[in-house]
C-alpha cells in the first residue's frame, strides 16, 4: 500500500512538473490585421502567414481591415479568410481615404475574387473599420491585442479620434491604451526616409505616430527589401491558393527571383516577437507633412525599429514555408 501511494505521488509530481513547465508563449496572440492589399501583393503573403500562424495555435485573428478604398481590397481579404476556413472574421474598411488601383498588367486583385469563394463584393460594402475596431477591442481583455498594420494609417487615426459610444464609454485613444498591447507596423525607412505606407496618408500617419498610446514596433523599408519570397511558392506542388495565384501572376511581371517582402516581416514579428529574429533600436519616429520620417533615439521611447540579427536568407525561408501553408480541416 505504501509502495502504491509512493508511486501515485511520484506520478502526480511528474504531471505537475510537466504542466508547470509548459511553454506559455504558445498562448495565441490576439491580432487585428490592417492592410492596403493592392496594388502590392506582399499583403497577400502577409495575411497567408497570419492564417498559418493561427492554424499552428500561435495567433487568433480577431478582425481584418482594409486601409484603403480600392474596390478589390476587401474582397481579396475575404477570399483569404474563406480559403483558410475563417469566413466569419469581420472585415472593415474606411469611410473615406486613399483609393489605389492595381498597377499590374494582369489584374491579380481582380483575379482572386473571380476564382475563389468569398461573400464581400466590394470594399465599400464592408463594415466601417472604426466600428469594427471599437467593438472588437472592447470585447478583449485589457492590454491583450496586437494590431498589425501593413498599409496606411487611415483607420488607426480615425480610431484614435473616435468618441465614446454605446460599445464603450471610452474615447478611441483611451480604448487603445486600455486594450492594445502592441502596434506592429510595416512603415517608415530608418533612420530616415520616405516610405509608401507613411506618405500615402501622411495626415493620418502624423496623428498615429504623435498620439498612439501603446508601444510601437516598426519593420522599415530596409528590412523587407532584402527578403525575396514567392519563387518557391510558385514552383511548389501546393494546389492553387490565393497566395500562389497572386504571386504566379505578378512575379513574371516583376522579378521571377521573388518579391520584396515587407509586410510578412511585420506579421512574423507581431506574432512571434521581434527578439526571436531581430534586434531593435528604441526611440521616437517623427513624421513630416510630406510623409517623410526621421528618428530620435531614446532608450525610454515608445517606438522601436527592427535591425538585422538573423540572416535574411533564414527569414526568407521561414516566410516562404509559412506562405505555402495549406488550410487545416476544421
Amino acid at each position: 500500500m505504501n509502495k502504491i501511494s509512493f508511486k501515485s505521488i511520484s506520478i502526480l509530481i511528474i504531471i505537475f512538473f510537466v504542466y508547470s513547465c509548459k511553454d506559455v508563449s504558445r498562448v495565441p496572440v490576439p491580432v487585428i490585421f490592417d492592410t492596403d492589399m493592392g496594388p502590392d501583393y506582399d499583403d497577400v503573403g502577409a495575411l497567408t502567414v497570419l492564417h498559418a500562424l493561427a492554424d499552428s495555435g500561435e495567433a487568433k485573428i480577431l478582425a481584418t481591415m482594409s486601409s484603403n478604398m480600392y474596390a478589390y481590397t476587401g474582397p481579396c481579404i475575404d477570399v483569404i479568410n474563406h480559403y483558410y476556413g475563417r469566413p466569419d472574421i469581420p472585415v472593415g474598411s474606411p469611410r473615406k481615404g486613399v483609393t489605389l488601383e492595381d498597377v499590374h498588367k494582369e489584374k491579380w486583385a481582380e483575379a482572386l475574387p473571380a476564382k475563389f469563394p468569398h461573400k464581400l463584393n466590394a470594399t465599400k460594402d464592408a463594415e466601417d473599420a472604426v466600428v469594427v475596431y471599437r467593438r472588437v477591442l472592447a470585447a478583449q481583455p485589457d492590454t491583450s491585442v496586437t494590431i498589425i498594420t501593413v498599409g496606411f494609417f487611415t483607420n488607426l487615426a480615425a480610431l484614435l479620434q473616435s468618441p465614446a459610444d454605446n460599445v464603450s464609454g471610452l474615447n478611441g485613444t483611451d480604448l487603445v491604451k486600455k486594450k492594445v498591447k502592441y502596434l506592429v507596423s510595416m512603415a517608415g525607412s530608418f533612420p530616415k526616409g520616405r516610405e509608401f505606407n507613411v506618405f500615402c496618408d501622411s495626415v493620418a500617419s502624423q496623428v498615429v505616430f504623435d498620439k498612439w498610446p501603446s508601444p510601437v514596433v516598426l519593420s522599415g523599408f530596409e528590412i523587407g527589401k532584402e527578403i525575396l519570397t514567392g519563387k518557391d511558392l510558385v514552383a511548389s506542388n501546393v494546389p492553387n491558393s490565393p497566395a500562389k495565384e497572386a504571386f504566379t501572376i505578378c512575379l513574371k511581371q516583376d522579378d521571377p527571383a521573388g518579391r520584396m517582402s515587407w509586410d510578412q516581416t511585420a506579421v512574423l514579428v507581431g506574432v512571434r516577437g521581434a527578439d526571436k529574429y531581430f534586434g531593435t533600436v528604441r526611440g521616437h519616429m517623427i513624421t513630416s507633412s510630406d510623409g517623410s520620417n526621421s528618428w530620435r533615439d531614446d532608450p525610454a521611447g515608445m517606438h522601436q525599429y527592427l535591425v538585422w540579427k538573423t540572416p535574411a536568407g533564414q527569414i526568407t525561408k521561414i516566410i516562404e514555408d509559412l506562405m505555402m501553408h495549406q488550410p487545416v480541416k476544421k
